[in-house]
């Protein structure tokens, strides 16, 4: 199965499609939020993702700040204070859209509540995309599907079962197109806990197209992630690990970015498509380090060849050591001297 987003079609068998994780790094500067695009489009990536929400109407006045947030952002601010500070109003998110078309690069959001999904929905997005929490929030999901634009769900923090409760009620609400995301929901996520082959079993229970949202650090772990058949690779990345905000320190640093999707177009490249074939390298090479049968002595005209008359060396421009049998027991037409390679054309 495979999806379009924009001009480009996702799934088993095509380029592996890189979202730069933009986020809310931008700490709700629109100028720092374009540097962001330029870092993405410069680094490579197919798109640029966003979050587009209404900090209101995402957590109440009581919701506390998740541990690696209070760690990042402070322990003085509740969560809504902190979602509101990283906020993007309508102006600044079409002219973040904007500038991304111009730039010629995939404007993406992760869309929060139905007021941001009608926003990018009318601004002309190519796709949505719904995080980790909110896999459950069937409502939500219901009112982005009527929508028919391809979905990237995001499975952090999820249970098979509540997967397949979300992918159907994205279904039967008219959208058919969706990318799902195995994700690990820690900043940062351990190594050992990115369980990549679950990207696999995504990929078998669901018969959909599969990338991943990596939140480890590093760049290791979603190059393995396109090997293993990563239809999307989703990673965070900022201007500067240091600058304040909760996603900052688990991102990586334009630098580290280009070295991903280098690394990722390498991969693919490497992978090829599966047919045992020599390169033509490899043709030039072996008639160099492969062995002929070639004379241990002289072997003077007229003589019946025996094993122990010949020897196995390089070149492997001659007969093959495969096909002694049929040098044995023939009979030269003409001396041969030591080390010459026995030819088909001096024998009887």
């Amino acid at each position: 199965m495979k999806i379009r987003i924009g001009e480009r079609l996702i799934g088993e068998g095509k380029p592996c499609f890189i979202v730069a994780e933009a986020g809310v790094n931008h700490n709700g500067d629109i100028h720092l939020a374009k540097e962001l695009i330029d870092a993405a489009k410069n680094a490579g990536a197919d798109a640029v993702k966003f979050q587009a929400f209404k900090a209101e109407k995402i957590a109440t006045m009581y919701a506390e700040k998740a541990d690696y947030q209070t760690r990042n952002a402070g322990k003085d601010k509740s969560q809504l204070a902190m979602l509101k500070k990283l906020e993007l109003d309508e102006k600044d998110i079409g002219e973040l859209y904007n500038y991304a078309q111009k730039n010629n690069i995939i404007f993406l959001s992760s869309a929060f509540d139905r007021e941001s999904i009608d926003l990018l929905n009318d601004l002309g997005v190519s796709a949505f995309k719904i995080a980790s929490g909110e896999i459950t929030n069937l409502p939500l999901l219901k009112y982005v599907a009527k929508k028919k634009k391809p979905i990237i769900l995001s499975t952090g923090m999820s249970t098979l079962d509540e997967i397949e409760q979300a992918v159907k009620v994205i279904r039967e609400n008219g959208t058919k197109d969706i990318v799902l995301l195995h994700c690990v929901t820690s900043y940062p996520a351990r190594k050992e806990d990115a369980n990549l082959r679950a990207i696999e079993t995504l990929r078998r229970e669901f018969k959909l197209p599969v990338g991943f949202s990596d939140h480890t650090l590093g760049v290791t772990i979603p190059i393995a992630a396109a090997a293993l058949g990563a239809v999307l690779i989703e990673k965070h990345f900022t201007l500067d690990k240091s600058l304040p905000g909760p996603d900052h320190k688990a991102s990586l640093e334009p630098n580290e970015l280009t070295e991903m999707v280098t690394a990722i177009r390498d991969v693919e490249k490497a992978l090829g498509n599966g047919v045992r074939r020599l390169t033509e390298e490899e043709r030039e090479i072996r008639k160099k380090v492969r062995r002929s049968i070639v004379a241990k002595e002289e072997i003077l005209k007229g003589t019946i060849i025996t094993e122990s008359m010949l020897d196995f060396k390089r070149p492997g421009t001659g007969i093959e050591p495969k096909h002694l049998d049929r040098v044995i027991g023939r009979r030269t037409k003409k001396d041969i001297m030591p080390d010459e390679l026995i030819a088909v054309k001096n024998l009887e």
